[in-house]
């Protein structure tokens, strides 16, 4: 039974969240698989991971680039897991139908947008009866309230 959690996004940005939990994933030793909906939003996300914060850096890679194996964050567009990620991370339009072969399955959608929220619905029926599966959504000031 795998972990599944959804988180939905209210006031603070995917791009305030997502570092966060990543740095959370490693420092746990886990290996992470980011997937994203497209190859432009993979690569913008990647730039993000870079420079997030002027006295960090999230150590990461992108599909494609000859070095999945080795890297502890990979972003891509595919359903694979070339690094061996225990973690995998569903963003900005891509969708999990499964949580086989991962330790935790973290889904994030915006709040904002009708059509992610619809789709997080549909994902929530299909994976809570073969996983455990939590939904967190945040309130007012950006804090992550457990709600199921």
């Amino acid at each position: 039974m795998g972990e599944v959690l959804f988180y939905h996004l209210e006031v603070r940005p995917l791009e305030q969240v997502l570092p966060q939990l990543l740095e959370k994933t490693l420092e746990r030793g886990w290996r992470a698989v980011v997937e994203v909906g497209s190859s432009e939003r993979a690569q913008a996300l990647d730039r993000h991971l870079w420079t997030y914060r002027d006295d960090s850096f999230l150590p990461h890679g992108l599909d494609g680039e000859g070095e999945e194996p080795n890297q502890p964050i990979l972003l891509t567009t595919a359903g694979t897991n070339p690094n061996a990620a225990a973690v995998r991370f569903f963003v900005d339009g891509a969708v999990p139908s499964s949580a086989d072969g991962y330790q935790r399955i973290v889904f994030m959608f915006s709040g904002q947008d009708g059509e992610a929220v619809a789709q997080a619905r549909k994902a929530w029926v299909a994976l809570r009866a073969d996983n455990d599966v939590t939904y967190w959504q945040q309130d007012a000031s950006g804090r992550w309230q457990k709600k199921a």
